[in-house]
């Protein structure tokens, strides 16, 4: 009979393949994942079956943090414009706060390991800010222009935020306000 899976470790597995993937890149063996979290190499695949496996779970794990961070909160009552800013600094503050977890996120997005299914799945659990964005640009500028573009222009708005954000501290707050301005000012 097999052992029951622990939770804690499971954690710990993924927590561990943040690090190692910030460090070594997606090309790092198991093994050093499984090192790294305190378990043996066999372990980590009672777990996640494949490396592929565990890249997908940590991919879909990191961006429900991520979305659920940003939604937390949201003013329901309030205006679009500072309900999106809500979502928009909790993005840039859970960012700056868990910078490995934002890395390792870059690097997984880009990866081939990552199933269209698990992609679709990281979709969903970021539908809420998506349908903010769409109600943002329903009449601005960007109305016409396809929604792919549209959160490609987020995206790449709030990684240079983040990157200010991140270098710069003492002007943090500034640098939140200033890219939601920017970002604010081209979609809606």
């Amino acid at each position: 009979m097999p052992r029951p899976r622990s939770e804690d470790k499971r954690s710990a597995i993924l927590a561990a393949a943040t690090r190692v993937i910030v460090a070594q890149g997606l090309g790092a063996p198991t093994a050093g994942i499984a090192k790294e979290a305190g378990v043996a190499n066999g372990s980590l695949f009672t777990y996640f079956e494949t490396k592929a496996v565990l890249f997908n779970a940590l991919y879909l794990a990191i961006k429900t943090e991520m979305a659920e961070g940003a939604m937390h909160d949201l003013p329901a009552g309030a205006e679009l414009q500072e309900q999106f800013f809500h979502v928009w600094q909790k993005w840039m503050y859970w960012a700056v706060e868990f910078p490995e977890k934002r890395r390792a996120l870059a690097q997984l997005a880009v990866s081939d390991e990552i199933t269209p299914e698990t992609r679709e799945a990281g979709h969903r659990v970021m539908a809420g800010i998506a349908d903010l964005l769409e109600r943002s640009r329903a009449q601005g500028a960007m109305k016409k222009a396809p929604r792919a573009f549209v959160a490609a222009l987020m995206n790449a708005m709030a990684e240079a935020t983040m990157d200010f954000m991140t270098q710069d501290t003492e002007n943090a707050k500034k640098h939140c306000k200033s890219g939601f301005e920017a970002m604010w000012r081209a979609i809606a």
